[in-house]
């Protein structure tokens, strides 16, 4: 494990550092990847580094890499952004990057992680997200780790040349069902 942060079951999450920047331009620009995000144009290494060198200033978010106990490499990123400690929230953001791993529960797992760490180190109150109606394997992962379905924001979002419906989710920290203890580095 590299710089270890939080650790869970078969993921821990590190800081993402200035040598990240390559395998997250790599992620974000993948087309199947991409489908799942905010994200309408390329980006390349040298704007990855201006994000990861962003992250030391910005404090209204918190952003972590994914990887597995086993090697050092991001297999994604998961966030809590636009936090705001006094009505104690925070809106969740997720990716798996590395398509290879997709359907065995890593994003359950991270976003679980992501949840300790909101409720149990921040004590928010309330984690929220929007996740495209369209995307079953989100929904589910959500759903898996405690969140609720809150609403439909009709239209929300324009991707692949049409308009989606969003949908609205969130989790309370009596609805929070905490990891087991993580394993210490």
């Amino acid at each position: 494990m590299k710089n270890p942060f939080a650790i869970g079951p078969r993921l821990y999450f590190r800081p993402i550092e200035r040598e990240d920047a390559p395998q997250l331009a790599v992620f974000v620009n993948d087309p199947v990847v991409r489908r799942t995000l905010l994200l309408h144009r390329p980006l390349n290494v040298a704007q990855e580094y201006g994000f990861v060198e962003s992250l030391e200033r910005d404090e209204s978010q918190v952003v972590f890499g994914i990887a597995r106990h086993e090697s050092p490499e991001l297999i994604g990123v998961t966030n809590l952004f636009d936090l705001d400690f006094r009505s104690r929230r925070a809106e969740f953001g997720l990716f798996i990057g590395e398509r290879t791993l997709w359907g065995q529960g890593f994003g359950t797992e991270a976003t679980r992680m992501m949840l300790d760490y909101g409720f149990g180190t921040l004590n928010l109150s309330r984690v929220w997200l929007q996740v495209f109606a369209h995307h079953a394997a989100g929904l589910r992962t959500y759903e898996k780790a405690g969140f609720r379905r809150e609403g439909v924001l009709r239209e929300q979002h324009y991707t692949e040349g049409r308009p989606v419906d969003a949908v609205v989710m969130g989790i309370l920290r009596p609805e929070w069902t905490p990891l087991s203890p993580p394993r210490q580095p």
